[in-house]
């Protein structure tokens, strides 16, 4: 039994997980919005959430903390200077889950991921 584990496994091994989480938080940032399975949109909400907790403290070990994770420049500095700045007010509850149902070729369930301060048009 998996009392008191927190954290999905999503069929993958830590490292790759690790990456996984990386690279999805980082297109999160990128694009303000992404389009996954449901599983992995729920498995990489607090993740990206303390990412942008670290942006908004915005001190130089802040800084250094969210690249060791992210592993990119740009990305970065895009959560330090245009992210983070918008949740400056907010306690928490960055992002959000919208569910879109299941996918054509193997019936995953579907969700997109967003900040929700997320505007299409812009």
């Amino acid at each position: 039994m998996r009392h008191a584990r927190s954290g999905k496994k999503l069929g993958r091994d830590s490292a790759h997980r690790k990456a996984l989480y990386s690279n999805l938080a980082g297109a999160l940032i990128t694009h303000g919005r992404i389009e996954t399975t449901e599983a992995k949109a729920k498995a990489v909400r607090p993740y990206a959430e303390k990412l942008v907790t670290l942006g908004k403290r915005g001190d130089l070990h802040a800084r250094r903390l969210a690249l060791a994770e992210l592993r990119s420049n740009d990305v970065v500095h895009r959560l330090f200077t245009d992210v983070a700045p918008r949740f400056s007010e907010r306690n928490g509850g960055y992002t959000r889950v919208v569910k879109l149902g299941p996918r054509q070729g193997d019936a995953a369930q579907m969700a997109l991921l967003e900040f929700v301060d997320f505007d299409p048009v812009a």
